[in-house]
């Protein structure tokens, strides 16, 4: 209802011929929703890049995944060593080495939680590997949804969803050291 009123109070000083009317007009027609000026092909580069920069935390948004290396993750602050679990407020060491050591035991600590996870999302390490199917199996029987990722892409993941305040969960596998920072490292 207040939006309502701003927009008509807004549509009337801005365009005085303007008749307000109850029925909804497409958002192009509004002089608000309008484009300033078209970006061309040399600001294409600068166009297709994303950045997001968290000036301030929203109270009470629930952990965020600041970082991960090859060694592990900083989460809230704290650093974590190696592959570990995120289970909101609580960080944990996840005994895995790999995709491979993801089975029914290791993710048991996720679908014995109370109040029950509605997502988890695992991080396999630098690329999407395939999950054991009596693993994904157990969690879909549990009534948690399970998003398989790769690790860069799992931490976005894990922080959307804790900034949507949803309650999800994260099992985390560091990636390894790009072969491409290995032959840099060898060239000095």
């Amino acid at each position: 209802m207040a939006a309502a009123v701003c927009v008509r109070f807004l549509l009337q000083r801005s365009t005085p011929s303007f008749v307000f009317s109850s029925r909804a007009t497409p958002a192009l027609s509004s002089p608000f929703l309008c484009r300033a000026h078209r970006l061309g092909p040399s600001d294409d580069e600068t166009y297709q890049r994303t950045t997001v920069s968290v000036m301030q935390k929203e109270p009470g948004s629930g952990m965020m995944i600041q970082s991960y290396s090859s060694r592990g993750f900083t989460i809230d602050g704290n650093k974590v060593f190696g592959p570990c679990a995120v289970l909101p407020p609580s960080i944990l060491q996840w005994n895995v080495g790999s995709h491979r050591d993801i089975t029914e035991e290791s993710i048991s600590l996720f679908h014995m939680l109370e109040p029950r996870i509605e997502i988890l999302v695992l991080g396999t390490g630098a690329k999407l590997e395939r999950i054991n199917p009596s693993v994904l199996a157990l969690l879909k029987r549990k009534g948690i949804a399970v998003e398989v990722q790769d690790t860069p892409n799992a931490c976005a993941t894990f922080n959307f969803l804790t900034s949507e305040r949803r309650i999800a969960a994260a099992g985390l596998i560091p990636p390894p050291v790009s072969t491409a920072l290995q032959l840099q490292h060898h060239w000095h």
